[in-house]
């Protein structure tokens, strides 16, 4: 691990640059423990896949100080995390209506489509942080078969809820936007509502799980989110 100032106002906390659920635990748990600390003068904390931003108030006065305090706690007693993390059961369409980039995957990969659906919805993915836009998920556990790297021109237009393969990670894209993922589905639910307690469902160290659904499904949830009687599935991470 390595501490460093972030500019006048952040501590910035590196581990291995590698995407690994172990020190995945090991952001949480740190996060956690900052957050518990109480500190009037910290802001916000950030995560990634391996690292921590940590956000202060005033300017920082003496950088050495605030990096030893942020040891201490690191070192301190507690040895996981004390709240609860779920998996989520996310439905997904992966007709070509919405996997615009299914067949240049199944082309240059040599996998039939029904393959592709299958790998991509068979694993329980992890939650590995939020960003770059408000409720974008950044999964790990793709399988590397479905590894595909990014596109070099990206599209000026992705629309809500289209479920991307970027390199070797997954996501959705919670609102319309840029992107240069590729698009395999989708999926009618929402990841971003401002009008909730907690605008995104998800946090880092949740698993989320993909249900295959058809046009018809599809249809029927966003009829039911309408209507607001919709709820989709989770459970308590063991």
């Amino acid at each position: 691990m390595t501490y460093k100032s972030y500019g006048n106002h952040a501590i910035l906390i590196e581990w291995p640059s590698k995407i690994d659920e172990n020190i995945l635990k090991d952001v949480i748990l740190f996060k956690n423990k900052i957050l518990k600390n109480n500190s009037k003068v910290i802001v916000d904390v950030i995560n990634t896949y391996n690292s921590i931003t940590i956000i202060y108030a005033p300017t920082i006065k003496n950088i050495y100080n605030e990096i030893l305090t942020l040891k201490s706690i690191y070192l301190s007693f507690s040895t996981q995390f004390e709240g609860k993390n779920y998996c989520w059961n996310i439905p997904v369409c992966y007709d070509l209506k919405f996997g615009l980039d299914l067949k240049e995957i199944s082309k240059k990969k040599g996998l039939e489509i029904d393959s592709i659906i299958d790998m991509h919805s068979a694993p329980i993915y992890t939650v590995f942080f939020i960003g770059f836009l408000p409720g974008f998920l950044y999964l790990g556990g793709l399988n590397e078969k479905l590894h595909f790297d990014r596109k070099s021109n990206p599209r000026l237009l992705v629309e809500t809820g289209s479920v991307g393969i970027g390199g070797s990670q997954t996501g959705i894209y919670p609102q319309n936007s840029a992107g240069g993922w590729n698009i395999i589905g989708k999926s009618p639910i929402s990841f971003f509502d401002t009008d909730k307690k907690h605008p995104c469902f998800a946090k880092s160290g949740d698993k989320v799980k993909f249900i295959s659904i058809g046009l018809i499904e599809y249809q029927k949830i966003i009829s039911l989110i309408e209507m607001g009687s919709y709820q989709f599935e989770k459970s308590i991470v063991k």
